[in-house]
């Protein structure tokens, strides 16, 4: 991404959006967890992995890295998901990593936190290994925190080549779901991670202003606007709004749906070169935009608000049954229990067993038909080896 042109946001703020956001003193102590640590030795970690194109090993090295980071973090096997394309005439198959972390209100609505993992003409610490550590510092943080509505973290691939990664992904994915993908937002980071010897302190924030669709537009700046706010609230950082332009939310943008992004004020120059490296960084710049993001992923996903709503959800393993009221089908939402074998059982208020379906190699969400069982109460069981899950359901 390129970046010729900004606009000041003070003159717009009011216009966008005339109501004011609260800050939240939870989410604010959520954020101040976030570790420059992290995000440095995440930096050099990715930095040291080495160009990241198609057909490398580098790029595969990248992925399982990946991997194992939100697996360390407690994601489980079911929720993170690879989606593998080719493109080009190229042999070489490539893979979108995908995490998703079930919402308790509104499951099947998502918000999408995403950048690209792939690299061009060097290791692309700052384009985009920037991003993605901000977006680790974000899915570390909120993996035990219960959101209202769904969240996933997405590493696309393919990107410099085209936003082939996040093209396969929204036609593949978004529109081959049935019905189609419901997204409240896509979030993109690209290019977060300053230029060493400058004062980074603005951020900015890139709303929708193209024609083909411009149906979103009024909505992306509302949602920009939100952001610019949770910037201000969660971060040190000024801000500047921006247009959307040549990341991957663009893939989403063409297919009507509601963007914003974040990228550098200070844009680097060393981008698509081999001196896209750390030292030609600042590293602190990337602490406080990971901050940023980490406030308005709380905000965008309506986070819990209180450590108490957050370990009642823990004691639960994140395990939800949905829709209730129910109708025909129930579905399980297998939540942070790694075991993929259980049993899950239906009883009514006097104690009888109505239902019961044992599950082998179990996807992080599973479909019960509900076999036209009456209206009424009823206690839904969820039992592995090692845990039990009790909690009331409604069929109507």
């Amino acid at each position: 991404m390129m970046k010729n042109l900004l606009f000041s946001f003070s003159f717009v703020l009011v216009t966008l959006n005339s109501f004011s956001q609260e800050f939240i003193p939870y989410y604010d102590s959520v954020v101040g967890q976030c570790s420059q640590t992290n995000i440095t030795t995440n930096l050099t970690a990715y930095e040291a992995l080495g160009l990241k194109r198609r057909g490398t090993s580098s790029l595969q090295n990248t992925l399982n890295w990946l991997k194992d980071k939100y697996l360390a973090f407690g994601y489980t096997a079911s929720q993170i998901q690879e989606d593998s394309y080719t493109y080009s005439g190229s042999p070489a198959v490539c893979k979108n990593l995908i995490v998703t972390k079930v919402g308790t209100v509104y499951p099947n609505t998502y918000i999408i936190v995403c950048g690209h993992y792939d690299s061009i003409g060097g290791t692309g610490t700052n384009d985009n290994g920037s991003g993605l550590v901000s977006i680790l510092e974000t899915a570390r943080l909120l993996q035990n925190i219960p959101t209202e509505y769904s969240i996933k973290f997405i590493n696309f691939s393919g990107e410099e080549d085209g936003l082939f990664g996040s093209k396969h992904y929204v036609s593949a994915v978004v529109n081959g779901t049935t019905p189609k993908m419901d997204i409240r937002l896509v979030i993109n980071i690209d290019e977060v991670g300053g230029v060493a010897g400058l004062d980074n302190n603005t951020l900015t924030c890139e709303r929708d202003t193209n024609n083909a669709p411009s149906t979103n537009n009024a909505q992306s700046s509302i949602m920009t606007n939100q952001l610019i706010n949770c910037v201000g609230l969660y971060s040190p950082l000024n801000t500047e709004l921006s247009y959307a332009y040549a990341s991957d939310y663009m893939s989403f943008q063409s297919n009507n749906e509601i963007i914003t992004g974040l990228f550098e004020t200070n844009e680097t120059t060393h981008k698509h070169t081999n001196s896209d490296l750390l030292i030609n960084m600042d590293p602190v710049y990337n602490f406080n935009v990971a901050k940023a993001l980490i406030g308005a992923t709380m905000h965008f996903s309506v986070a819990a608000t209180s450590t108490l709503t957050t370990t009642e959800y823990e004691q639960t393993k994140q395990v939800s049954f949905y829709p209730s009221p129910a109708k025909d089908t129930l579905n399980i939402n297998l939540g942070s229990i790694k075991e993929i074998k259980y049993s899950f059982t239906i009883y009514d208020m006097n104690g009888k067993e109505v239902l019961k379906k044992e599950i082998e190699d179990a996807n992080l969400i599973e479909s019960i038909p509900l076999n036209g069982l009456p209206k009424a109460m009823y206690l839904a069981v969820l039992q592995t080896d090692t845990q039990r899950i009790t909690k009331k359901i409604i069929i109507e």
